[in-house]
């Protein structure tokens, strides 16, 4: 059988960074959305100090966890003066929309192909999933089925730490100044306002966050929240003729206006946008709808929030009594306009992915990276592949060679902010 390695580089790679996601996926990470502590949740700081010490441990200089629970480190480069200072990011949380306390990793080796059930419920069904059954003969790793399984983003984490090492032990392979950053409170959006991009002090940078093999994203989403909060009048059911104006109604009469056949996640792909209503609360006195929106392009974006907007008040306005707020925040913008400047950051990765056998697939993120919001700040950050697949859910896998190719993708990059194209096969 053909070896489902992309070059012996990512076999020597795979074994490390397997047993390093294992240990990182054990703790827990979960992101917390209305928390005002930075980071959101403990286990961010405990993974993040797990994290610090295995750095010192590779003799790596300047390794600090920040007060926000930041992990930096530097590797320099061994190529004397004047080479570039290029970051290499993934972030340490994990998303709330599955459960996170608790994953126990699965390693099912040489898969064959079949449906995977897993100990606690989900059901991994090739047939409905063609990524996973392009990984017949690959290790693929789950959860045992009742939580997530944190490929997003400690693949990344696993993959930058397994790359590292390899480089340390490998000291004659070129390499710049590689900056190292660990990041929290991604899956929220919030942890990349708060970096330190002067202290990082990275000309460029790449995160590990992307999903199948050869990604390579220098577009994403931009994004908005709106919060649509209805008021309505309150008093006992059984007086209620002529006074009662329920919020809960109005709430459901804004998501039933919406489209339903456009414009929604479930009915776009590719390059269409949507408004999505994730979370509803409240009662008859006071109702609460909270929205995501995303779309590639600025305008449309700005037409989707007006959409909820004047179909909420126009909802209220047609009830004597009621009153809606609607209020809406930027979440992150399209990185490609920050990145159109610098295609040679692109450029290099590309060099990096076709060195390592891999065809590279140039694709916009349907989502946001820590990377949408660095790009903004000044750094610019494209994203790289990671691995892993049906992310936020469950029945999120990822394959060990993969993993171990994007390692090892990692490790060419290296030498091509250097010399150019080095052999390491």
């Amino acid at each position: 059988m053909t070896s489902p390695f992309t070059s012996p580089l990512a076999a020597e790679l795979a074994e490390d960074v397997l047993e390093r996601f294992c240990r990182y996926v054990r703790v827990h990470t979960t992101a917390v959305p209305d928390s005002d502590d930075a980071p959101s949740s403990p286990g961010q700081l405990e993974l993040g100090a797990l994290l610090a010490g295995e750095l010192r441990a590779l003799g790596l200089e300047d390794v600090e966890q920040d007060a926000g629970g930041f992990v930096f480190a530097t590797l320099p480069s061994n190529r004397g003066d004047g080479q570039p200072v290029i970051g290499l990011l993934a972030h340490m949380d994990t998303s709330p929309d599955a459960p996170g306390a608790g994953v126990e990793p699965i390693v099912h080796r040489a898969f064959d192909g079949g449906v995977l059930s897993l100990p606690r419920g989900a059901v991994l069904d090739p047939a409905a999933m063609p990524a996973l059954a392009g990984r017949t003969g690959h290790d693929v790793v789950t959860s045992s089925g009742d939580t997530l399984l944190g490929a997003d983003d400690k693949a990344g984490v696993a993959e930058i730490m397994g790359a590292v090492a390899w480089l340390v032990a490998h000291p004659d392979h070129p390499r710049p100044t590689l900056r190292i950053g660990f990041t929290v409170d991604e899956e929220i959006g919030k942890g990349a306002w708060r970096f330190d991009v002067e202290r990082f002090g990275a000309q460029a940078a790449y995160t590990l966050d992307g999903s199948t093999v050869g990604e390579l994203e220098d577009e994403t989403f931009a994004a908005i929240s709106a919060t649509v909060v209805f008021h309505g009048v309150d008093i006992h059911p059984g007086s209620a003729f002529g006074t009662l104006v329920n919020a809960a109604r109005l709430a459901g009469r804004l998501l039933a206006e919406l489209p339903a056949d456009r414009l929604t996640p479930e009915t776009t792909r590719e390059r269409e946008g949507f408004v999505h209503p994730h979370s509803i609360s409240g009662d008859a006195l006071r109702c609460e709808v909270q929205f995501i929106l995303r779309d590639y392009d600025d305008d449309l974006l700005a037409g989707h929030a007006e959409l909820v907007r004047t179909t909420a008040e126009s909802i209220a306005a047609a009830v004597p009594g009621a009153r809606v707020e609607v209020e809406t925040k930027e979440q992150y913008p399209n990185m490609r306009r920050f990145l159109a400047p610098h295609p040679e950051i692109v450029e290099v990765a590309a060099r990096a992915i076709r060195g390592e056998g891999i065809e590279v697939l140039r694709t916009a993120a349907r989502g946001g990276t820590d990377g949408s919001i660095l790009s903004s700040r000044g750094l610019p950050t494209p994203n790289l592949f990671a691995g892993g697949h049906e992310f936020h859910s469950v029945r999120e896998w990822v394959s060990v060679q993969d993993m171990a190719a994007a390692a090892a993708v990692i490790v060419r990059l290296a030498a091509e902010w250097t010399t150019g194209p080095t052999d390491v096969s």
